[in-house]
């Protein structure tokens, strides 16, 4: 597939508007940890990752790869999102339990 078909594969039209989908300068980058803070103008996401395979360590350095930094208004709708993509993965697949001290909220 070409990029132009893949472009136009993944346009979509929201409430009159055509959206295109330019993946051209995409990156993908893995995070199993991520810290957010705010100000009243941002909300700055930092993701990285843990590589610390043994627990109980006194220190622990997470390698941060990407900051991400978008407006409270940008930040609600990513947030209506993603509680919405979690509903539905524990409807298809069963409640994610990430409740401090289990094994479950490690991964």
């Amino acid at each position: 597939m070409s990029n132009d078909e893949n472009t136009a594969a993944s346009a979509e039209t929201v409430k009159g508007t055509k959206l295109k989908w330019d993946d051209s300068n995409m990156k993908s980058s893995y995070a199993n940890v991520c810290n957010v803070t705010s100000t009243r103008e941002e909300v700055v996401m930092l993701f990285g990752v843990n590589q610390a395979w043994n627990r109980g360590q006194k220190e622990v350095t997470i390698q941060l790869t990407d900051r991400i930094i978008i407006s409270p208004y940008a930040a609600k709708r990513l947030s209506m999102m993603l509680d919405g993509v979690v509903k539905e993965y524990e409807k298809r697949f069963g409640a994610l339990n990430v409740e401090p001290g289990t094994d479950a909220a490690a991964k």
